[in-house]
């Protein structure tokens, strides 16, 4: 799969079958889009591609407020979001910085000067309620006569349902946020989990007897966070038992700045710069400040121990 950041140059425009969306997660209801993708493009002997954004334009909307607070939570990080799309089958994701001057862009200019200028489209498809350009003034009827007249199809995919669930990346978010990963999994057809590589950090976990693996998360709002049970891939032919916070670090931090820290039952060894994927299993519980070190040092006591209760019943059952 080709990744480009922002439009492909001249040589390495293909004609080809295009969604166009966030995609935060790539839950069952994107996967049922882009396999029409890769079906479209298969029959019609072009390249699938994916138009995916980043920042995510409520983000970026919501940080020009000023009120970081109207962002969405996120889902997955970039990483993981193209790892998902490559497993989809698809031939080509470009991944538009959404920026001012994209956001000022008219329907007309998006269409003509994106769509078929940058990326040679010739067969699209896109949600039913899909809005773009400037002010969303564009909908799937103006994308339907703008096809007409420079020789694109567009098809709109109804709402796609799992059970009685309308799927979409909200819902995800929800169940995340609830700490339901049985509903998070159904939603989006895989165990939720966040990849990245073992990063150095203060090294305080070391002083209390709790040693860390430490990913950065980019964006500052995710849609899990609290402490969980999870089981951690990558170092070793079978997952790793752990537990791991995912959050701020009130107590010991106040930057602001997103960290999951996961710690290793019976592991040592040096795990930096390794690519690791962590699978969560349960929330514990929220994130919490405590007044000091010895505080803390209890609560992530009790947290490991009701990990290892945890991990000792499953392996019992």
């Amino acid at each position: 799969m080709k990744v480009f950041r922002g439009l492909p140059n001249a040589e390495a425009r293909r004609p080809c079958a295009l969604t166009i969306g966030n995609f935060d997660g790539v839950h069952r209801g994107h996967r049922t889009l882009l396999a029409r993708v890769a079906e479209a493009a298969a029959r019609l002997g072009l390249e699938s591609a994916v138009m995916t954004f980043e920042p995510h334009p409520r983000e970026y909307f919501a940080h020009l407020s000023g009120d970081e607070s109207r962002a969405p939570l996120r889902i997955a990080n970039l990483r993981d979001k193209l790892q998902a799309l490559e497993q989809c089958g698809v031939d080509r994701v470009i991944v538009e910085h959404f920026s001012a001057s994209f956001a000022a862009l008219s329907p007309e200019r998006f269409i003509e000067d994106v769509l078929v200028g940058g990326l040679h489209v010739k067969w699209l498809i896109v949600g039913d309620d899909f809005r773009f350009g400037a002010k969303r003034a564009g909908d799937v009827a103006l994308l339907a006569e703008a096809g007409r007249r420079l020789g694109f199809d567009v098809v709109a995919l109804p709402t796609v349902m799992h059970e009685d669930t309308r799927i979409s990346s909200s819902v995800v978010r929800t169940a995340l946020a609830d700490g339901d990963f049985a509903h998070a999994q159904d939603l989006l057809g895989h165990p939720y989990a966040i990849s990245g590589h073992v990063l150095h950090g203060r090294k305080l976990g070391r002083t209390i007897g709790f040693p860390t693996l430490n990913l950065r998360i980019a964006h500052k709002r995710p849609a899990a966070s609290g402490i969980f049970i999870v089981q951690v891939y990558g170092l070793g032919d079978l997952p790793r038992p752990a537990v791991a916070s995912l959050g701020v670090r009130p107590t010991v931090e106040d930057n602001g700045r997103v960290l999951l820290e996961v710690h290793l039952f019976d592991f040592s060894g040096d795990c930096y710069g390794k690519l690791i994927r962590v699978e969560f299993l349960k929330k514990l519980r929220d994130e919490a400040k405590y007044d000091d070190l010895d505080s803390l040092t209890r609560a992530i006591d009790a947290d490991a121990r009701a990990a290892r209760d945890y991990f000792a019943q499953h392996e019992a059952v």
